[in-house]
């Protein structure tokens, strides 16, 4: 079987889209599930290409077709993820990437599997100023909602805690429960700025978020 994990991760490596479908319908159809599919397959290629594209093997482009041939193959995997779901909502999540940041691959991943295990998730793009997210959390249902901020860089990263700031100053702290990622963010980083909880990968968020939530 981990030859199919080999071939997955391959095809994302190597911004083979066709190919990621391709492999993607093989291990649906030798019924590996789906989330070992992105967790041990496609998510394990970008792991390689976000390593390659910091020590300059790759460029953007590179990277945006590496992540399309995801997403195409997300595409199928999105509806089966959904089919084993079968719990109540588990709340609203308000999915980001912080200002100054367009690295949108882990948040979007992570947004999936949020929607997949109950959540309603709104996600609002890359390059999120914090003024936007306060606003969101204001108009948003419900007593208390999740905020899934990534940032792959340490300046964008800092954005981070200036947020935490304007929701504790906004009187929104009880409302809004924070759950941070990405490559620079550690526990420590999320303890020093008063946040709620993070996750080393997409299927570790999805249970991080519904313990803040519970």
């Amino acid at each position: 079987m981990s030859d199919i994990f080999a071939e997955l991760a391959q095809a994302v490596e190597k911004q083979n889209i066709a190919g990621a479908v391709e492999k993607t319908k093989e291990a649906l159809s030798k019924n590996v599930a789906p989330l070992d599919i992105i967790q041990k397959g496609l998510a394990a290629g970008m792991k390689v290409v976000g390593e390659r594209f910091e020590s300059g093997e790759l460029f953007l482009p590179q990277i945006m077709m590496s992540a399309k041939a995801m997403n195409e193959a997300m595409v199928l995997l999105t509806p089966e993820l959904a089919k084993s779901n079968n719990t109540a909502s588990a709340g609203v999540a308000i999915s980001f990437v912080q200002e100054g940041d367009i690295h949108d691959i882990g948040n979007r991943l992570v947004s999936t599997m949020l929607g997949a295990n109950g959540f309603e998730v709104k996600f609002l793009g890359v390059d999120v100023p914090n003024e936007k997210v306060v606003d969101e959390v204001k108009t948003a249902k419900g007593d208390k909602v999740l905020l899934v901020g990534s940032a792959l860089m340490t300046t964008s990263m800092l954005g981070q805690k200036d947020l935490m700031v304007m929701i504790n100053e906004e009187g929104m702290r009880a409302k809004a429960k924070c759950m941070f990622g990405g490559a620079p963010v550690s526990k420590a980083w999320i303890d020093e700025i008063g946040a709620d909880g993070t996750a080393e990968n997409a299927a570790e968020a999805v249970n991080v978020a519904k313990k803040i939530m519970a």
